[in-house]
Parts: C-alpha cells; sequence; structure tokens
C-alpha cells in the first residue's frame, strides 16, 4: 500500500507558484489601463481554447472535459459579473455550477485516461450533457418546486463565512480538493496536480464573483494551470520511463547535449536478469527493475540515473572524475547485493516499514530473493571528447565486470 511522503507533494509546486502569482495579481488589476480590463474579461475563452487544443493534440480526454467545465462555468459567472446571482434562474444555475464542477472533476480525476473520441470519451460526453439538461430542466418556467427548493439552499441563512458560494458547494469543493490531492500524490500526474489547482482557481473564481475582475483572473489560471498540467504529462510520457520513473533515454540523450567537458558516465545492468524472469516471472522482474531504479536514484556524488533500456541504466556525473565517484558506485553496489527482496504475495505486508522489518529476521530461500548489478564507468578526456565515446567506453567497461564474474565496478 503506498503512502505519502514529503517528495510526494513535490508535484504541487508548479500550481501552487501559479495561484500564489494569481492571488498576488488580483488587488493590483484595477491599476491596468482601461482597454486592458475590458480584454480581461473575454481572456479565459482563448485560454480555455489554447488548453482544449492541447488536450486534443495529446490525446488527453479528462482534460479536455474539464476544459469544458471551465467554460461553461465562466459563461455561467459572466451572466453575474460584479454581482451576486438575481432571479430563480441565476441562483439556480449558479447552485448547479458551484456544485456539479467540483464533483465532476473529482471523478474526472479517479477515472483512467480512456482517449476522447473512444466509447468511454463519449459515455463522458453523454454524462456531462445529461447532467446539462437536468440543470437546464429545472431553470426552466413550470419547474417551480425545485427552483424553490435548489434556490433556498443558496437564498437561506447560507452565506458561509460571507461567502457567495452555496453552503451545498463548499463540502463538495473541499471533499474534491481531498480526494484529487490524494490521487495526484500516490499517482504522481502532473494533469491531476493541475485539477486540484483548477479546484482552488475555481473556488476563488466562484467566491468573487460579486468583484469585478476577480472572476476572469482565476479563471484564466485555471486554464493555464491545466494546460501546463497536460504539456508536463506529455512531457513525461516522452522522458520518463513509465516502469520506473527514472528519465528516459531520450531525456539522457537530451541532456548529454549540453554537458560540460569533465564528466563521467556509468553504465549498469542487473546480472542474470533474463535467467531471473524465467524464474520468477515478468511481474517480479518489474519489482526487481523498480527496486534497482528506487536504488540508483538515490545515488550521491551529485550522479542522475535513467533508464538505458532492458535492464540496463545509466548514471550521469556531471563535472565528478572517474575516480571521484567509484566510491558512490561501489556502496551502489553493496547497497543492491546485501537487499532481500521479498517476492509479492498474498502475505506480502502491506506498508513498507512492515516489510522491512520482516525482511531483517528473515532467512534468505524461498520468498525473498537478492539481486547484484554490474557497473562499468568511464570519464570524458581528450581521446574521449563526444559524449558517446564516452557511453561506449563504459559500455566496455561494463562487459569487462560481467566477464570477471559479475557484481562488480569496472573501469
Amino acid at each position: 500500500m503506498n503512502t505519502l511522503t514529503a517528495r510526494h507533494f513535490t508535484i504541487f509546486v508548479i500550481p501552487a507558484a501559479l495561484l500564489a502569482a494569481t492571488f498576488w495579481f488580483v488587488p493590483r488589476v484595477p491599476e491596468l489601463p482601461p482597454a486592458r480590463l475590458e480584454l480581461l474579461a473575454h481572456l479565459p475563452y482563448p485560454a480555455i481554447a489554447l488548453g482544449a487544443i492541447l488536450s486534443i493534440h495529446f490525446h488527453r480526454g479528462r482534460a479536455l472535459f474539464v476544459f469544458f467545465l471551465l467554460a461553461v462555468s465562466h459563461w455561467s459567472f459572466q451572466g453575474n459579473a460584479a454581482e451576486l446571482p438575481r432571479g430563480i434562474e441565476a441562483t439556480v444555475l449558479f447552485q448547479a455550477v458551484t456544485l456539479l464542477v467540483p464533483l465532476n472533476i473529482a471523478l474526472f480525476s479517479l477515472m483512467r485516461e480512456r482517449g476522447i473520441i473512444t466509447v468511454a470519451g463519449r459515455v463522458r460526453f453523454a454524462f456531462l450533457g445529461f447532467q446539462a439538461l437536468l440543470v437546464w430542466w429545472a431553470m426552466t418556467p413550470g419547474h417551480v418546486a425545485g427552483q424553490q427548493l435548489l434556490a433556498g439552499h443558496f437564498t437561506g441563512a447560507g452565506m458561509v463565512a460571507g461567502s457567495p458560494l452555496p453552503p451545498p458547494a463548499i463540502p463538495a469543493i473541499v471533499l474534491s480538493g481531498l480526494l484529487v490531492a490524494a490521487r495526484a500524490g500516490l499517482k504522481q500526474s502532473p494533469v491531476d496536480s493541475a485539477f486540484l489547482g483548477v479546484l482552488v482557481a475555481f473556488a476563488a473564481a466562484g467566491n468573487g464573483i460579486a468583484h469585478p475582475h476577480v472572476t476572469p483572473v482565476f479563471m484564466t489560471a485555471a486554464a493555464v494551470i491545466l494546460s501546463l498540467g497536460v504539456l508536463k504529462d506529455s512531457y513525461n510520457m516522452a522522458f520518463r520511463d513509465e516502469l520506473t520513473g527514472l528519465p528516459s533515454r531520450r531525456a539522457l540523450s537530451e541532456q548529454l547535449t549540453w554537458l560540460g567537458r569533465r564528466y563521467s558516465v556509468a553504465m549498469v545492468d542487473v546480472d542474470h536478469f533474463k535467467k531471473f524472469n524465467d524464474t520468477y516471472g515478468h511481474d517480479v522482474g518489474d519489482q526487481v527493475l523498480r527496486l534497482v531504479a528506487a536504488k540508483l536514484r538515490g545515488v550521491g556524488g551529485g550522479g542522475k540515473a535513467y533508464r538505458y533500456g532492458g535492464e540496463e541504466f545509466t548514471i550521469l556525473f556531471p563535472n565528478r572524475t572517474r575516480e571521484e565517484v567509484l566510491g558512490r558506485l561501489e556502496e551502489l553496489r553493496r547497497a543492491i547485493a546485501d537487499y532481500r527482496m521479498r517476492l509479492r504475495s498474498s502475505d506480502r505486508p502491506a506498508s513498507s516499514r512492515e516489510g522491512k522489518r520482516h525482511r531483517s529476521g528473515m532467512p534468505q530461500g524461498r520468498g525473498c530473493v537478492s539481486v547484484t548489478i554490474s557497473i562499468g564507468v568511464a570519464e570524458s578526456s581528450g581521446e574521449l571528447r563526444r559524449p558517446a565515446d564516452v557511453i561506449k567506453a563504459a559500455d566496455d567497461a561494463l562487459y569487462r565486470a560481467k566477464g570477471r564474474g559479475r557484481n562488480q565496478v569496472s573501469t
């Protein structure tokens, strides 16, 4: 069972920074020239349209549906610019939007990405359309009882701490925020962390509906936050290995293009990995790769690990000589060799802490395995000027380590 740590919440840094900048900017909006203030009221629409285009281009259906929700929300908010909703129809619309949008964002966060024009995508479109029809039905004349019921929640002694948000919307926003935050922290999904930023911006926009310029500023911020989430998620798909979470070989190639003249490269290979896969199965093989990746991620000396391909990894040490990194690599090799991994089974402890305590009292044997790695390292020099040459030299050193019996570091 996964647990949230401080590292998991670094994914919220970008949305939090953009929200902080928006809160800082709002009090300064009236100082803008009148022409820009007039433009500001319409700014959310191009921001939302651009984000929707990005979502379609990168096949991010969940984000596209949230952009639709933002467009509808801003349209409904614009009808009450600089004042609280007046009249039964406006009240019902505001009540419905502020209640349903947060719940839908939480729901899309919990759903898997299933595309846009797929069967699942069409079902989700229909789901949103059904909600829109219900709201339209509640707003049309002749449904007085339903309108009075909904509006009563809004107009009743109901303003929470002076907020124009209807009381039912506030727990919906809080509950949705908690669900989205937990989902994003566990899955490390940039889109889900952006969903949380969108929720906060949406709540601020609804809360500021009676104040000029507050709503369009926060709705624009919501669109920008989600657009950046789509871009970051797409970047991760291209430059991050999904299984191990390490940067991919493509990211390594990009990093190598702007390295200085002094650096070292270590090539790492899991020993007897094919035999291990054949013996225990691919699921256990994936466990081993994730274990090795986790250890590589913690290597010291300024090193950064990459998934090179298969069971092979690369560690890049900028501004380090071969002699400076050998000690770190030896510590890494020993840490992996000494680690006993309990194979996943029905009786495997759920928490990592309990699993560690279990391993400490368990002899090596059935249900508990260990793996080793071989490492080859090379550094840039007058003869090895190109990164491809340094990687080739490290790869040759890796084969020497394997030829000498594996589970060792070779230069």
